[in-house]
């Protein structure tokens, strides 16, 4: 469906894409801030993406989320800002001015669900980020803007932990898999950015008995809601952040940025993410 010109609308651009929740997000913000406008899916396969994100707004739209596999060609299609530059990719397309700009906006759902979730996390001074991915690039950024002195990144190819390093500073110190076990005792922050966990996936083996008393655990993956290591950190009565907070955080600055208004996450809202993510 395309949108009407009189209708402000936006989109998510990915390959494939039907099981994304951002319209279920955008819609419920859309209907209880009154606003006339939509959010639509747009599956585009690679070969078409170029053409569909340069003509985005003659197709109807404001402006677009980007998934995989299309975050870094977004990037270069687009004038990106400092975080979508840092992390080499972008999630969220915009016009200012008549640019087509990008960022991502994966580093403030990550800092902003912890800040909901977990009190004074940001008071610790060494976290865990297991993962060198693309999500662990956002989160990675995210802590050191935060102020965390050291992020110890760990990943199975440790030589992408240590080019991630290289990119964000002597703050980050890549190390070995098999050494999660020994720093796990100094880490005040753990958080999984490896799709290990989730359905379908093998899982992730982290003993979190080894974390200290004070120490926070987040996991990206949202499917399960529950991942096995949260459901052991809360066993311990840690403090923990999940991979659905981060999805809805996440989606909060592109509603803005299209529609004009900001949102807010609601329990209403996590309620009705979450029962579109458990039925059958």
């Amino acid at each position: 469906m395309t949108i009407g010109t009189k209708l402000r609308g936006a989109c998510l651009i990915g390959w494939p894409a039907a099981h994304s929740r951002s319209p279920l997000i955008h819609h419920y913000w859309l209907r209880t801030l009154g606003i006339e406008g939509g959010y639509n899916i747009e599956a585009i396969p690679p070969e078409g993406f170029a053409e569909f994100v340069l003509r985005l707004s003659s197709h109807g739209f404001v402006g677009a989320n980007v998934t995989i596999p299309h975050k870094e060609r977004a990037l270069a299609l687009s004038t990106p800002d400092a975080r979508a530059h840092a992390v080499g990719a972008a999630n969220t397309l915009w016009y200012e001015n008549g640019e087509l700009r990008s960022t991502n906006t994966d580093i403030e759902g990550f800092i902003n669900n912890l800040d909901a979730c977990a009190r004074e996390w940001d008071a610790v001074t060494d976290a865990l980020v297991l993962g060198a991915g693309g999500s662990s690039r956002a989160v990675v950024f995210g802590l050191i803007e935060r102020g965390i002195k050291r992020v110890h990144l760990v990943n199975r190819t440790i030589d992408r932990a240590r080019a991630l390093a290289d990119q964000f500073g002597a703050s980050v110190q890549p190390a070995a898999w098999d050494a999660i076990g020994d720093l796990l005792p100094g880490m005040g922050l753990l958080v999984n950015t490896t799709s290990l966990g989730m359905h379908g996936q093998p899982a992730l083996e982290v003993d979190v008995s080894r974390l200290p008393s004070h120490a926070v655990v987040a996991d990206l993956v949202y499917v399960p809601l529950h991942t096995p290591l949260l459901l052991a950190a809360r066993a311990r009565g840690l403090q923990t952040a999940d991979g659905l907070g981060m999805l809805l955080h996440q989606a909060v600055r592109g509603f803005e940025l299209w529609f004009g208004q900001r949102p807010q996450v609601t329990p209403e809202l996590r309620a009705l993410v979450e029962a579109d993510l458990t039925k059958v």
